[in-house]
């Protein structure tokens, strides 16, 4: 049966009304989101979008391209098994399937995927860069790679946390280690969690540690946005080398002509997610399919100068008003990064293991970039598990590292608040390119927050307990897995007293 248009409408009110009633959350969520809509179309400025240029298609299959090489040629995979498990948000699985052919070049270290209108999309290992999605027709990127060798003493030399030995006194009579053990085995149920590392800390000490099959704690694997909370790390790095200051309008030089609105942003406007720039994100609440391919995945597969493309969107609101994950603005502090690091005469591709990296113990970051050598680090970067431990550790004490002082004062509390913007929507879930646990998305105090990439990639930082717990996975496992971390979350919550 076809309903008119008129009992289309009957039916479709009576359906919310019905839903209204039976399930009363949804309708307050449904209240919600109208009126965070409603918020942002007051404050909506009169400036054009215009949508990334290029095939859909071609743009999901370098994503493909991407993450094939990274799985084989950085994390170690089995192409099949990379093929079907792992990175499908840069390549939706679905779209995997119009690829005809995939050609792994082992001796030159090149992914090539064919696609029906005989396109060919190509991404290749780019030495200590990782791996990189080039151009259509291109064989080549378009800067000079770097050597980028950590300084720090071979690990297995050294105690944790700058090397690898870990102590073997007993635990405090505090802690349940009984099921802490639980806890760890419940990270890897059921398998279909696809768990492939997991990572636990009490006051900087490892006490709980499991990896999945063919992985070790040297393992890179696929992170994706947890590298949002690296780049702003790098970010505190600057500010507290005296190049930032966080509150100061951010010098993009695309904005600088009289005029700009975009001048008054700042610097911590853009890393609260809250700088306004008129960029489609996959997790806009109103993202419309019809308006073309989003910013936020052009900027991974564009194979564009992605500072250049983020710098040069218009304003959609004015900056600190309104808050939406964007790909945008962690985009536009790299550049920032870039910028300052090489405004002062400093090599930018080795800056991360340089000031930060080599400081606290971490030697396994693989960092990617774009064709033209700018760090994509709101999320493709690969790492093992006890690396993102180490970063969780220095945010855990405040941005100090065995006496040094490698962020500033208070930056943690910053990244660990509630963006102004975010809170105005009633979202208590955001700071400063970290998640918050504000509405009880894990079972451990509201006040932990966390590194979080697709896929179920976490790193979770619970000062009450002094306690830091990195879980990594192969991306099709991520719901399952998400079970399976939040069962050994509650686990750990009655192993582990709180401490402060």
């Amino acid at each position: 049966m076809t309903l008119s248009p008129q009992r289309l409408v009957i039916a479709t009110s009576l359906m919310i009304v019905w839903v209204s009633v039976a399930f009363p959350h949804h309708s307050e969520a449904q209240d919600a989101r109208a009126a965070m809509l409603a918020r942002a179309e007051v404050a909506e400025l009169d400036t054009e979008y215009v949508a990334p240029p290029g095939d859909p298609l071609w743009h999901h299959t370098a994503g493909f391209a991407k993450t094939l090489c990274s799985a084989v040629f950085v994390t170690g995979l089995d192409p099949a098994f990379a093929a079907e498990n792992v990175g499908f948000f840069s390549s939706p699985y679905e779209h995997r399937t119009h690829v005809t052919n995939i050609e792994v070049d082992r001796d030159q270290r090149q992914i090539h995927l064919t696609l029906p209108d005989d396109v060919v999309r190509t991404a290749k290992f780019n030495g200590d860069h990782g791996c990189v999605t080039l151009p259509i027709g291109e064989n080549d990127v378009f800067f000079e790679p770097v050597d980028i060798t950590s300084t720090l003493p071979e690990p297995s030399t050294l105690p944790w946390p700058m090397g690898d030995r870990l102590s073997d006194a007993p635990l405090p009579p505090s802690i349940d280690s009984d099921k802490v053990a639980q806890a760890v085995d419940a990270a890897f149920q059921p398998a279909e969690g696809m768990t492939a590392a997991f990572v636990v800390t009490h006051r900087g000490r490892i006490i709980g540690e499991r990896y999945g099959d063919g992985i070790t704690m040297h393992t890179p694997l696929e992170s994706w946005s947890m590298g949002k909370s690296l780049t702003a790390t790098l970010m505190g790095v600057l500010i507290e080398q005296g190049v930032y200051d966080l509150w100061q309008p951010a010098p993009v030089p695309e904005w600088q002509n009289n005029g700009d609105p975009r001048q008054q942003i700042r610097i911590a406007d853009i890393l609260r997610m809250s700088s306004g720039l008129r960029f489609r994100g996959v997790a806009d609440p109103d993202l419309d399919p019809a308006l073309g391919y989003p910013d936020h995945l052009y900027v991974y597969t564009g194979t564009v100068n992605s500072f250049n493309w983020a710098a040069t969107r218009p304003q959609q609101w004015p900056p600190n008003t309104i808050g939406r994950y964007r790909n945008s603005d962690p985009v536009l502090t790299n550049y920032l990064v870039r910028l300052g690091v090489e405004g002062r005469g400093d090599e930018y591709l080795s800056f991360p293991q340089r000031e930060l990296f080599d400081k606290i113990g971490i030697r396994g970051m693989v960092l990617e970039t774009d064709p033209y050598g700018n760090y994509l680090l709101q999320g493709y970067e690969l790492a093992p598990a006890r690396d993102w431990a180490r970063l969780g550790n220095l945010y855990l004490q405040d941005g100090v590292w065995m006496g040094t002082r490698i962020l500033p004062e208070g930056y943690a509390e910053f990244v660990s608040s509630v963006a102004p913007a975010w809170e105005a929507d009633g979202r208590p879930i955001y700071g400063g390119f970290f998640w918050i646990n504000g509405t009880g998305t894990f079972p451990v105090p509201q006040e932990a927050y966390y590194m979080s990439g697709a896929g179920g990639q976490t790193t979770l930082i619970v000062p009450s307990h002094d306690l830091v717990v990195v879980r990594q996975g192969h991306y099709r496992g991520a719901r399952a897995g998400g079970r399976a971390l939040r069962d050994a979350l509650t686990l750990l919550m009655e192993a582990i007293p709180p401490s402060r």
